[in-house]
């Protein structure tokens, strides 16, 4: 009988690696980097952040991507979602022929185009357990990608509902990510959950478990909660045991605060010895994502006169880096290379984060002194976006590079 999952990839990597690097990989970002990170072109002193761009996880999918691709050139291939938040990667999965499957208002996916001789690739997010489950029915070849930070997750989630704990989940509950992981606890009967945004929305929680002078009330919860807590949700019920996780992208030191002041709660309400046992928390933060935010910590310390963020709009941890960075300094956050306009010299921008906030058109960006300029992406953006944006802005900008 066929085999038809696979989570290790195809021992592929060598077929694919020389199609790999020449479409992702650059030159001059590998040239700096060995120059200690910082070099000047022209007036223009380049600052590249210790820790940026493409992770471990993202390199694992995107390589599995490729070798499906070379392993199965006559079938179907469909990928759940985007294989990851970066536009010019998903393109790149059009162009070689996989067809992308995404999911409606709700989150569900509609799989009844997808057939046996099919081949399916799950995304570094991961996917629902229903999905899952739906994809196995089919009995189509998986090719799973999901990140092992996002695995390390799911396993504490699952625990947590094993032992009757709901799980407070720290992410965007219309992430791919976090509706993956709040799905393990169905493993469980019982198995309950709620997805807080920030510490805003945690504080909700908190000042109920607590019983705060005007805290919300125990309807108001369920209905704020509508679609971001596990069927029946009930905050009198569910939040005598709370196990905390988090989506591994978001802010590592904004989680860790949102598990100090749950268990503050639970203290105030039930007492240290209740708190001690019917309260967790362990370390679900991804390394990658730490990694990237100490990096832009270390930058801001001594913060460059502008800075740009490279990564997708709908990307995270992009998001929560340029956030990190607006605090110190003018900061651009660019979804693409191509954001940077070389025929007008003017800068197309996501101002602030949030989910919706539409992108904006500067010109007159650059400073007209010398100035330092330091450089970011998220976990999604390969070297060659990086590259390809710092060209753009030193054509601009009159800068011609040597050998």
């Amino acid at each position: 009988m066929e085999e038809t999952y696979f989570r290790k990839g195809f021992g592929l990597k060598a077929e694919v690696k020389g199609t790999i690097d020449a479409e992702y990989h650059c030159a001059l970002v590998e040239r700096i980097r060995a120059r200690g990170y910082q070099e000047t072109f022209g007036d223009v002193t380049v600052q590249l952040a210790q820790e940026f761009g493409f992770c471990y996880g993202v390199d694992r999918a995107v390589d599995y991507a490729y070798e499906t691709v070379h392993k199965f050139p006559d079938r179907r291939i469909f990928l759940v979602g985007e294989i990851i938040h970066n536009p010019h990667v998903n393109r790149r999965m059009t162009e070689m022929g996989i067809r992308f499957i995404y999911p409606d208002s709700l989150g569900a996916f509609d799989f009844s185009d997808v057939v046996a001789d099919d081949v399916v690739i799950l995304p570094a997010f991961g996917v629902p357990l229903d999905a899952f489950h739906d994809l196995r029915e089919i009995r189509c070849i998986l090719v799973d990608t999901t990140c092992g930070s996002v695995l390390h997750v799911w396993k504490r989630v699952d625990e947590y509902a094993r032992d009757g704990f709901t799980a407070l989940i720290h992410g965007k509950y219309y992430h791919e990510e976090s509706r993956a992981t709040a799905s393990q606890v169905s493993k469980h009967p019982n198995g309950k959950y709620v997805i807080v945004r920030d510490m805003e929305e945690a504080m909700l929680v908190c000042n109920y478990v607590a019983g705060r002078t005007g805290h919300r009330t125990r309807q108001e919860l369920v209905t704020h909660f509508a679609g971001k807590a596990s069927a029946g949700f009930d905050p009198e019920r569910d939040f005598q045991r709370i196990g905390v996780a988090n989506q591994t992208t978001m802010l590592a030191n904004e989680s860790l605060a949102i598990g100090a002041e749950v268990r503050k709660a639970m203290v105030e309400r039930f007492g240290e010895e209740h708190a001690s046992t019917y309260y967790r928390s362990f370390g679900t933060i991804c390394s990658a994502t730490q990694e990237r935010q100490d990096a832009v910590v270390a930058m801001m310390a001594d913060p460059p006169d502008v800075m740009i963020v490279i990564g997708g709009y709908n990307s995270s941890n992009t998001n929560h880096l340029a956030h990190m960075c607006r605090q110190h300094t003018r900061t651009y956050h660019v979804q693409d290379a191509a954001c940077i306009e070389i025929d007008t010299g003017a800068i197309r921008h996501k101002p602030e984060l949030g989910a919706d906030v539409p992108e904006r058109l500067d010109r007159d960006w650059l400073p007209a002194r010398p100035f330092a300029l330091g450089i970011t992406a998220g976990a999604s953006t390969p070297n060659n976006k990086i590259g390809e944006a710092l060209l753009r802005l030193l054509t601009i900008r009159g800068v011609a590079l040597d050998g």
